[in-house]
């Protein structure tokens, strides 16, 4: 029987995040109880998060950069999502709003959630 502890508190928070890590790192069958455990773990982190972790909406562009960071991503990198290189730095300096066809390419390419780039603050800016 699958047995997991609540998370309530910061320490219960790091210590599910650790065994989400550890859960990812290994291949888990389909209907097993690590995935069971997975699913879980999941969820439990996830309210958590809501509940003690909400931020402020990140900035479309924000998201974008950081993304690009953590991928190793240059400029060069966007012009299959976004268009040429002049376009791609207009975006990138705010001087040009991304389409409905680059927010598409973007969410599916950086898994960027598309909350991010329409969301309330996006549009009071337009």
């Amino acid at each position: 029987m699958l047995t997991i502890p609540p998370v309530r508190t910061e320490e219960e928070y790091r210590a599910a995040y650790a065994r989400l890590d550890e859960l990812l790192a290994l291949t888990i069958d389909e209907g097993s109880e690590l995935e069971a455990e997975l699913d879980t773990l999941t969820t439990l982190i996830y309210a958590y998060e809501q509940e003690h972790h909400r931020s402020e909406p990140l900035d479309p562009i924000d998201a974008i950069k950081h993304e690009m960071e953590e991928r190793g991503w240059k400029n060069k990198d966007l012009e299959p999502l976004i268009g040429p290189k002049s376009r791609v730095s207009e975006i990138l300096n705010r001087k040009r709003y991304l389409t409905l066809d680059q927010i598409n390419n973007l969410h599916k390419a950086l898994n960027i959630p598309l909350e991010i780039f329409i969301n309330d603050d996006v549009l009071e800016n337009i």
